[in-house]
């Protein structure tokens, strides 16, 4: 299943892999972990408010690294002028601008934003001109199959973000509705590229090689992005492009990698944040990387109740798989 890569826009992307933005996960510790294992995965930061971005807010969203490249900066927002400020304002560091459409939870699409553009099509459309207009970056768009069930316009929205000038798309093969939950419908997708001519990366369920390969066969997609699978597992993406080049199945790091991992992305979170700002973030990743070893929850309890970096790195070196 070797696929060649592709161009979004003007940038050549050599892996039909992609790692999703995810708020509050894909800052850029999680994304020099995951390039320690993939050298050509396009990368995406978190979520940037384009309003926050105006006052100056950004703080360690903002921080990248020059290996990251290519490397997507995404932006969410409703007020297509203030996109396009956002848009230019990030020109210099992106490879690639990329609109959050399809975020689900409440605060932000109570304000317009994420997935509720999915009921304003001719407004998200703007936005992406507005963008195009603002910056010679590409632009990509993630958003849902639709709102809801019942006004599931994914078709009509992608042909009309294409119209508009997005240079590729990824869609989350959910509703906003369904939030992350039920399963992903990959073959929703099966027709897209018959009405699309842009890339269209699948995203949702994802979380190993023969899933990867499912969702494309599925779908007919030009790649796939990877969310959820990647925490505890940064070499993911690696293994997924691993099996598309070779169509051999590579097997995870073992639990004793999987600790020096995240004593490493401790490490950095800290010198990111600050001690205990670094410990206290870092908290969210710790059932995912002891997953499946001998007293997992009593572990992750200890772990995510613990201020001291001595006794968490003591914790962390009691398990053995």
């Amino acid at each position: 299943m070797t696929l060649p890569s592709l161009k979004i826009g003007s940038v050549e992307v050599k892996s039909r892999v992609m790692l999703a933005p995810m708020a509050g996960i894909t800052d850029v510790v999680l994304r020099q972990l995951i390039r320690k294992y993939s050298k050509n995965c396009l990368l995406t930061t978190e979520m940037i408010s384009s309003e926050a971005l105006m006052q100056k807010k950004g703080g360690e969203i903002l921080e990248y690294k020059e290996n990251e490249y290519p490397l997507a900066f995404q932006i969410s927002g409703h007020k297509p002028f203030m996109m396009a400020k956002a848009a230019k304002m990030l020109s210099d560091r992106a490879s690639i601008i990329d609109i959050n459409m399809g975020c689900p939870v409440n605060k932000v699409v109570k304000g317009g934003d994420g997935s509720a553009l999915m009921k304003t099509p001719e407004l998200a459309a703007d936005i992406v001109k507005a963008v195009k207009d603002a910056t010679e970056l590409p632009v990509s768009v993630k958003f849902r199959l639709g709102y809801t069930a019942d006004t599931k316009n994914y078709m009509e929205f992608a042909k009309l973000m294409q119209d508009a000038g997005a240079d590729a798309m990824t869609i989350h093969c959910r509703t906003r509705s369904q939030m992350y939950g039920g399963k992903a419908d990959w073959s929703a997708l099966s027709d897209i590229k018959k009405e699309i001519s842009v890339p269209v990366f699948a995203n949702g369920d994802i979380i190993s090689p023969e899933t990867a390969k499912e969702c494309i066969e599925t779908s007919n997609v030009d790649g796939v992005a990877v969310a959820r699978g990647v925490l505890g597992h940064p070499d993911l993406i690696y293994r997924i492009e691993h099996y598309f080049e070779t169509g051999k199945i590579i097997d995870s790091v073992d639990i004793k990698t999987r600790i020096e991992l995240i004593k490493e992305h401790l490490n950095e979170e800290i010198k990111l944040r600050g001690e205990l700002g670094g410990i206290r973030f870092t908290r969210k990743f710790y059932p995912f990387y002891i997953r499946g070893v001998h007293g997992a929850p009593a572990l992750r309890h200890a772990l995510v109740t613990e201020d001291s970096y001595d006794k968490i790195i003591n914790i962390l070196d009691s398990i053995n798989g």
